[in-house]
Parts: C-alpha cells; sequence; structure tokens
C-alpha cells in the first residue's frame, strides 16, 4: 500500500496524507454481514460521561468479522478486499464453498481468487487459521485466540504481527509485537500471516477536522483546568502543574502499574518493558 500526499494548497492539506487504497477492489459492503451500530459518546446508560474526548464522527456501520474461524476442513475464496472504518486493517470477503460468506481480517500478501482454509488439517499458508500447536516455530501469526473458541482477541491492527517462538507440553510461548512473550495454549488458533495496511502508521492526519471525523474530541491538559476540575490546575499564569503527573483523580500516570490481574501473570515469561 501506498501514501498519496496532497499538494500544499493550504495549511491544513500542507501536511496531509492519506492511503492509496490499491488494495480495495470494492466500494460497497455485503449487506447481510453489515448492521447499525450507535454512538455513546463517551456516555453510560445513565447518560454520565465515562470516557472524555469522544462524540460526534460520521456515521458508520458494523461489519461483522469472523475471529472464530470455526469453519474447519471447508474451502473458501477471497471474493474482495474491502474498507472497514471500524478498525485500520483491511478486511476480505470469503465465499465457502457450501455457500457462506463471512468478513475475516486481511493479512499481507491475501489477494482475491486465493483460496483459505481453517482447521488442523489446513496447510500452512498467509490466510489459512490452525492450532498453534500445528503451525512451525518461527512463523508470523495474528489473530490469536487467550481462549479456546473464543475467537481471536490478540494481534488483529493493521501491520501487527506476532511470531511464535516455542512449544513446551500444552503451552506455546508467542512474541508480541510489544515485546511481549507470553504463553499460549497450543489448542489455541491462530491465523498465518502478518495484518495488512502496513503504511497505516506512516498516515498524517494534517489538521484537527480529520480527527472529529473519527469521533476524538479536543483533548485539553490537566494543567490547564481550574483546580475544581483537575489536581494539577490553577495558577497564575502557565505552570508545569507542580506535582507528578496524574488522572483527575490523583492517580499517577507515568511509570505507575496499573495492570492487577493475578490469575494471568503467570502466562506472562517476559514484560514488554523489560530490558
Amino acid at each position: 500500500m501506498a501514501i498519496k500526499e496532497l499538494k500544499p494548497v493550504n495549511s491544513s492539506s500542507r501536511f496531509q496524507s492519506f492511503p492509496a487504497f490499491d488494495e480495495i477492489t470494492t466500494a460497497k459492503p455485503n449487506k447481510r454481514l453489515t448492521r447499525g451500530k450507535t454512538s455513546s459518546g463517551g456516555r453510560n446508560n445513565k447518560g454520565q460521561l465515562t470516557s472524555w474526548w469522544r462524540g460526534g464522527g460520521h456515521k458508520r456501520k458494523y461489519r461483522e468479522i469472523d475471529f472464530k474461524r470455526d469453519k474447519h476442513g471447508i474451502a473458501a475464496k477471497v471474493a474482495s478486499v474491502e474498507y472497514d472504518p471500524n478498525r485500520s486493517a483491511r478486511i476480505a470477503l470469503l465465499n465457502y464453498v457450501d455457500g457462506e460468506k463471512r468478513y475475516i481480517v486481511c493479512p499481507v500478501g491475501l489477494n482475491v481468487g486465493d483460496s483459505v482454509m481453517s482447521g488442523e488439517t489446513a496447510e500452512v499458508n498467509v490466510g489459512n487459521a490452525l492450532p498453534l500447536g500445528k503451525i512451525p516455530l518461527g512463523t508470523t501469526v495474528h489473530n490469536i485466540e487467550l481462549k479456546v473458541g473464543k475467537g481471536g482477541q490478540l494481534v488483529r491492527s493493521a501491520g501487527a504481527g506476532a511470531q511464535l517462538m516455542a512449544k513446551e507440553g500444552a503451552f506455546a510461548q508467542v512474541k508480541l509485537p510489544s515485546g511481549e512473550v507470553r504463553k499460549v495454549s497450543v489448542d489455541c488458533y491462530a491465523t498465518v500471516g502478518q495484518v495488512g495496511n502496513i503504511d497505516h502508521e506512516n498516515v498524517s492526519y494534517g489538521k484537527a477536522g480529520r480527527r472529529r471525523w473519527l469521533g476524538k474530541k479536543p483533548h485539553n491538559r490537566g494543567v490547564t483546568m481550574n483546580p475544581v476540575d483537575h489536581p494539577m490546575g490553577g495558577g497564575e499564569g502557565k505552570t508545569s502543574g507542580g506535582r507528578h503527573p496524574c488522572t483527575p483523580w490523583g492517580v499517577p500516570t507515568k511509570g505507575y502499574k496499573t495492570r492487577n490481574n493475578k490469575r494471568t501473570d503467570g502466562m506472562i515469561v517476559r514484560r514488554r518493558n523489560q530490558k
């Protein structure tokens, strides 16, 4: 995928860049695989604002993605590669030989007309889904399950890829894009290949309005607020806060560990920030 830059005819277009969308083969999604998507605006069921800086954005429909890949032993052909407004990756429409259609996250190298399959007997080719126990060491994978049959939860964003490092007993060790090495059951499914749309990280939005289209509102710092709104607010003139960075409720935000899941601590072999 290539990146296109606009001519600098004004101050906003000077810094904007767009994906070329060369890999997109159709403009309209499959109607049976879409459903309406409501926008919460960051508010809970009581109307209280619980997630700041959200709201607005363009209207969009949700594409139902097959993260489980549970049609084992049934071949499918890639009918189209499409844009998905709900994620950074591209999606591929699969036409199964039994007539069913499903969307999957499109990996690098998967093109229209290619055949894919899932199951223990599937070959180790791009787009095929297999249990980690059936995948050779060193293979790049994505859409990795954490619980057998739940569907892929790890490594699903554009350009992401994990590497299968080792297998020992009932667990395989997978190196995630963050650098973390984690144990995952060998019975969990993963899809072979790296997620497509690699150049997504190189796109420059160029202006604030383009972020508003995505449903992201302006984010103001704590030091610009009043003391009633934030611990770092107030002061005459510009101040740097006078204390270590923290949330509006006083919780430190730099170097403060927030992970609290002792149940899965033993599954992490190497932390992402470990040197």
